[in-house]
């Protein structure tokens, strides 16, 4: 039975976007030696959309590229907290499926964070 997932992001700066993570979002982790940081995820879904227009890194195992949305209730509000520690997000984009933004991560790269306006998978039980 799967139990969960675990997904990667690569980082040019791994050790000041595990911090970001760990001490500015307050997400929970184990270390697992040596500084590695494995976070403990809210609940979380999938989609399956389509890529053959996503530039996609060229990967020998044919793994399928990602992009992570983490996921709130109140745009706003997160967005309000997050200036409050001096973080940057991106100007906000509405669409039909929701509103959204992008987070400025340390290392220069981004994640999106969006406000939902579909029903979301969060609470489905597993089988």
């Amino acid at each position: 039975m799967i139990l969960g997932a675990h997904f990667l992001l690569y980082s040019i700066d791994a050790d000041a976007d595990r911090a970001f993570f760990r001490d500015v979002l307050g997400f929970r982790y184990v270390d697992v030696g040596h500084g590695w940081l494995i976070f403990g995820m809210s609940p979380a879904e999938a989609a399956i959309h389509p890529g053959e227009d996503k530039p996609s890194q060229s990967d020998p195992k044919g793994l399928m590229g990602a992009e992570l949305y983490l996921m709130c209730d109140d745009l706003s509000a997160v967005m309000a907290e997050l200036k409050a520690k001096k973080v940057e997000c991106s100007e906000v984009q509405t669409a039909p499926w929701g509103i959204t933004t992008t987070i400025s991560l340390p290392s220069g790269g981004r994640v999106g964070l969006y406000q939902p306006r579909h029903q979301t998978a969060l609470n489905l039980s597993l089988k």
